[in-house]
């Protein structure tokens, strides 16, 4: 058994070393817009931040989910985040996936690339909405009488830029439409909805984001209308980011590692059409054409025509 477990784990870190090589070059190529990804998470938690400053506790608006599903309570509050969780740690485990498993399907790098730019996209429409409008929170913390509802102006700016992370994420207010934890739950499912290779687990992820929306709104996290834009609103964002990015390479047809762009696939078929009438041009020259059909044998044998041998031939010797 120790022996089965070393050779599988030595199997698996030769696997993880290739993958790493493979995976560097478009890494050194890529890090800029990975960078910027990650760097602009804090500037959304950071505007989120700032709009807490500005919530004004106040009465729960109609809400037509709120009427149709029961209230979880604040101790069963747990389950919408628990299932957040699970949704984003499954779909991190499965863009590492190459590194361990033979079948691959994507690069790691490439597709934390095409993720990141599809949330900061949502992301910045986000921020534009919720400091449009400032509706009063409906969770626990955020309602009247809480002393979280609102929050004291901030002595210094360094108690702004550290945003009182985590409990400062999760206990926000006034960050309403659109939901968030609805954000990356679409992109990350619209993702694998994509690239994935198992039918049932699309399904159940796709079931999985309508349990996310209906726990979100029993938590009393988020209004309903702040689940429904969501669902619009990143999926239309993510059609069209998707149209304009580059695609990605199919690895499982050998692909070439980096995926062509537009100009670079333009400029390619620019050099074969170059290529192709050269070869024209020279066959025109030598008087070969292109079809097989019309060439016109133009073989000499020791400086004569195949006629003046035919008539040498039928002439007697000697005449």
């Amino acid at each position: 058994m120790t022996i089965y477990l070393a050779r599988e784990a030595s199997k698996v870190w030769r696997k993880v070393c290739a993958e790493t090589t493979t995976e560097l070059p478009l890494l050194r190529e890529k890090w800029p817009l990975l960078l910027a990804g990650i760097v602009f998470q804090y500037i959304h938690g950071l505007a989120a931040r700032g709009v807490h400053y500005l919530h004004r506790p106040g009465p729960l608006l109609q809400d037509l989910g709120f009427m149709a599903l029961p209230e979880l309570g604040q101790d069963r509050n747990y389950i919408s985040e628990c299932t957040f969780v699970f949704i984003f740690f499954s779909f991190f485990l499965w863009t590492f996936h190459p590194f361990i498993y033979h079948s691959k399907r994507f690069y790691t790098i490439l597709i934390w690339r095409r993720v990141l730019a599809f949330l900061v996209a949502s992301q910045v429409l986000r921020i534009i909405t919720f400091y449009s409008t400032q509706l009063p929170g409906p969770n626990y913390h955020c309602r009247e009488g809480s002393t979280m509802a609102t929050l004291p102006p901030p002595n210094n700016v360094l108690e702004v830029l550290l945003i009182n992370f985590p409990r400062g994420v999760n206990l926000g207010c006034g960050d309403l439409i659109f939901s968030s934890h609805m954000i990356f739950t679409l992109v990350f499912v619209r993702t694998y909805h994509k690239y994935g290779s198992k039918r049932f687990i699309k399904l159940l992820a796709w079931i999985m984001a309508i349990i996310q929306s209906l726990l979100i709104i029993a938590a009393r996290k988020h209004y309903t209308v702040d689940v429904v834009v969501a669902w619009y609103a990143v999926n239309l964002v993510v059609f069209f980011v998707d149209n304009k990015l580059p695609e990605m390479p199919d690895r499982t047809n050998g692909s070439p590692l980096i995926p062509l762009s537009t100009k670079d696939k333009d400029g390619r078929l620019k050099d074969e059409k170059d290529v192709r009438l050269k070869d024209e041009f020279h066959k025109l020259l030598n008087g070969n054409h292109g079809d097989p059909t019309d060439r016109r044998q133009r073989v000499q044998m020791n400086g004569r025509h195949p006629e003046e041998d035919m008539l040498s031939d039928a002439t007697p010797n000697g005449a």
